[in-house]
């Protein structure tokens, strides 16, 4: 699998370092959807705060990668949702550090969560 970023540099606003435009994947084998995935502990239970809900989004993420024999680096597309646009910053740094930098088309919208206590859900799809 061979996985292209996709950038055009005239007609069209720069990407930022933490965002492409596009990635193309050729060749996957296997494409895996994931649902929305909330900072809920094994309990069922949210995390009191926004950094403790990011990192269980995110170890819940890789559980359910590696339970597809995939890690965060098949990763080709992810969309968060935010209970306030005010965790934009906190939610982008999650990423970055869960993709060790890594860019893929994102897309962060501000939702009201099913539950008050959910401030974060995030949905991806990989590749592999």
């Amino acid at each position: 699998m061979e996985m292209i970023e996709r950038n055009p540099m005239t007609g069209i606003y720069p990407a930022s370092p933490d965002y492409i435009h596009a990635l193309e994947v050729k060749q996957p084998s296997r494409l895996l959807f994931v649902s929305g995935t909330m900072g809920l502990d094994k309990a069922g239970m949210a995390a009191a705060d926004l950094d403790g809900q990011l990192a269980l989004v995110w170890a819940n993420l890789r559980t359910i990668l590696a339970s597809a024999g995939m890690t965060v680096d098949n990763i080709v597309r992810l969309t968060s949702y935010l209970r306030d646009g005010a965790f934009m910053e906190a939610n982008q740094n999650a990423r970055l550090r869960a993709l060790g930098g890594r860019a893929v088309p994102t897309t962060a919208i501000i939702v009201e969560t099913l539950s008050d206590d959910w401030l974060v859900e995030i949905e991806i799809m990989a590749a592999g």
